[in-house]
């Protein structure tokens, strides 16, 4: 039997791109966009003008710590604290980042890339990246 997987599309990148920026200019926020497809791998990226230029890496580092784990980069924060189960994971496959703004992106059960924002507030990356999270996931069939 061959394997089959899923993977983010170019086209699902860009749609999920374009209602971050939608969602980041009504915030009034300057963001760095990556999105990593089912093997974690960057697919699409885009820097706001003006975003700063230490939140390239961050951005990617958010979305590669969201698809590596299939969870939010927040929750591994959680779970990372020192009396959490992950303390010290962020060392790991070559830094992660442990805090709010990486979100996976599912098409229904499978998991096949995630989105990873930085140039502002936590709670404002976390909401840029539900947007772009939003425009393209598909929930699990019932």
């Amino acid at each position: 039997m061959a394997l089959v997987t899923k993977d983010l599309s170019l086209d699902q990148a860009q749609s999920a791109i374009a209602a971050a920026i939608g969602k980041a200019t009504e915030l009034g926020c300057l963001s760095d966009i990556a999105l990593v497809d089912a093997g974690a791998n960057l697919k699409a990226f885009v820097r706001m003008d003006g975003a700063l230029l230490g939140s390239i890496d961050v951005a990617l580092k958010k979305a590669r710590t969201a698809r590596l784990f299939n969870l939010p980069s927040g929750t591994i924060g959680e779970l990372s604290r020192p009396e959490g189960p992950l303390y010290g994971i962020e060392h790991s496959n070559g830094g992660l980042v442990s805090f709010g703004g990486g979100i996976p992106i599912a098409d229904g059960d499978t998991v096949i890339g995630a989105i990873g924002v930085s140039g502002d507030s936590v709670e404002n990356d976390q909401a840029i990246a539900q947007a772009g999270a939003e425009a393209i996931q598909r929930p699990p069939p019932r």
